[in-house]
């Protein structure tokens, strides 16, 4: 997992762009005195470093003090933010609400009330309109202090009007804040603990997410009231495992985008996220045809002006679309053409490096792993596999259980069999303490510890009989994690019908297109 730099000055400044930098330069020439030639000088120094090095820092700056180099630092940090928020205002509605706050305050306190209501009245306009809620509240409180200490040619009429103004906002506010509280907190049950694993998590959630829902918010026609409605019940939806009922709340959150356009700028974030979970929905229902088609709209969507423009977004673009890529892959069995992308994700990863947070790498960092284990190349497997084992971050608790579970299977495709038993009882005690023992895994545990004493003609009814059990609870709603995260039941068919597993999963596939005639598409890099 990668290491973020620990200097925020180093961070931000590894963050910029060339033409960032560029206007960097020109901004602290145009506005600064002789002082910031110090300011340049840092400023070189740290972007030549490939990583923070203090003492090659005052190395290079030898008219620089160690106790003037902090302050140096501070001030080089809040010029750059400052150089940053002239560039990106034209692109950014928050900043441009900001600045119409700013001016009318500005014009305010300059006693130039008629002009302060004037910014106001095109702050809000442009906040209605884009849906940016929660800056009204600021806008309404600044014309309140305007017709309460000066009396203006509209105060009479405009007391009621600001009153119920200020009243309808706090409503719309209150649902959209709760709505939100929910949506975030039910994700991150979820980042922290995975998917339910029994009755008992289930019914928490249930409890948690039926108290917590604002009554009449299924009722809300607002933008964000229904985002943040649809994002809650996708993540519930998806910790209790419901494939279905999480398919059709992330459909309708990337629908909102498709009835609101405009918003697909103003919320690209959410945009892209929701593009990612639709994905994930199609992979745990292996809606092949859907997966091709929103895949390829996505990309499509990930080379716009608004994605490439934006380093955020042009990194969760990135991310998600590779993790989707590999998701298709593997299953439809095409191996070959997944570890073909391998190299180019990982080019991207090492770039991408400073964005990134643990969660996202390790999930990359999983699928990677399992298309090595379908394509045979065990060794590599086990490779991308230890990178999650030795995280300790705490995160995906249910990652780290399936991470060692393929560890032990990826052993035992190699045929050390020395290190059978001692890694099935390691494995046992760890997923056992994470309390993430489903019947399908106990299954696999049984069937390892018996397993040793056959011979490898006897492996082959004990195997159908394995797979007779776990064909058995393939409907069952809490071990459908199991096999979205290891196709178990292709695993056992290959070793009945002695193939290799890439072959089962993509004769599954080829028998999809033949029932659906659906000939899938994938979309060039």
């Amino acid at each position: 997992m990668p290491n973020k730099p620990g200097d925020i000055l180093f961070q931000l400044i590894k963050s910029l762009e060339k033409s960032e930098k560029r206007h960097f330069k020109l901004y602290i020439t145009r506005s600064s005195g002789n002082e910031d030639l110090k300011v340049i000088k840092l400023f070189d120094a740290m972007d030549k470093l490939q990583q923070y090095d203090e003492k090659l820092v005052l190395k290079k700056l030898k008219e620089v003090t160690k106790p003037q180099l902090s302050n140096l630092k501070s001030h080089l940090y809040k010029e750059i933010l400052a150089g940053l928020r002239l560039l990106k205002s034209s692109e950014s509605l928050d900043l441009q609400l900001n600045e119409l706050f700013d001016s009318a305050h500005i014009l305010y306190k300059k006693g130039l009330f008629y002009q302060s209501l004037r910014v106001i009245d095109k702050a809000k306009e442009m906040a209605k309109l884009n849906q940016k809620f929660f800056f009204l509240p600021q806008l309404l409180s600044l014309e309140k202090r305007i017709e309460a200490l000066n009396v203006t040619d509209s105060f009479v009429s405009r007391m009621d009007e600001l009153a119920e103004e200020s009243n309808e906002v706090n409503t719309k506010l209150n649902m959209i804040t709760r709505l939100s509280n929910l949506s975030l907190q039910v994700y991150g049950f979820y980042i922290a603990n995975g998917h339910a694993r029994n009755e008992a998590e289930e019914d928490k959630v249930k409890k948690f997410f039926k108290q917590n829902l604002p009554s009449g918010s299924a009722q809300q026609e607002g933008f964000y009231e229904r985002l943040y409605y649809y994002q809650a019940y996708t993540w519930y939806a998806f910790i209790r495992q419901d494939f279905l009922l999480y398919y059709r709340y992330v459909q309708k959150w990337v629908d909102l985008f498709y009835e609101k356009p405009n918003m697909q700028r103003t919320e690209t974030g959410h945009f892209i996220k929701g593009y990612h979970n639709l994905l994930n929905a199609h992979f745990d229902l292996r809606n092949y045809e859907k997966f091709s088609i929103d895949l390829q709209q996505f990309e499509e969507f990930s080379h716009s002006k608004r994605v490439q423009s934006n380093e955020n977004f042009r990194v969760q673009s990135f991310v998600y679309i590779a993790s989707a890529k590999i998701n298709y892959f593997t299953i439809t069995g095409q191996t070959n053409a997944g570890l073909k992308e391998v190299p180019f994700i990982e080019d991207k990863l090492a770039e991408y490096a400073l964005f990134l947070d643990r969660h996202r790498v390790m999930v990359i960092t999983y699928k990677i792993a399992m298309l090595y284990f379908l394509s045979g190349d065990y060794s590599t497997c086990i490779d991308y596999l230890q990178k999650i084992i030795n995280d300790s971050s705490g995160l995906r608790t249910d990652l780290q259980c399936y991470a060692r579970l393929v560890h032990l299977l990826a052993h035992y495709e190699m045929g050390n069999l020395e290190l059978m038993d001692s890694l099935t009882r390691s494995v046992f005690r760890y997923m056992s303490k994470m309390k993430n023992l489903t019947v399908i895994e106990q299954e696999i545990f049984r069937f390892f510890r018996g397993s040793f004493r056959f011979t490898s003609r006897e492996l082959i009814p004990e195997f159908e009989r394995f797979l007779d059990k776990v064909k058995h609870l393939e409907k069952n709603r809490f071990e459908t994690r199991s096999f979205a995260y290891l196709d178990i039941i292709s695993w056992l068919e290959s070793k009945v019908e002695r193939k290799p597993m890439r072959t089962i999963i993509e004769e599954k596939f080829q028998q999809s297109k033949r029932s659906k005639h659906v000939v899938p598409v994938l979309a060039d890099k």
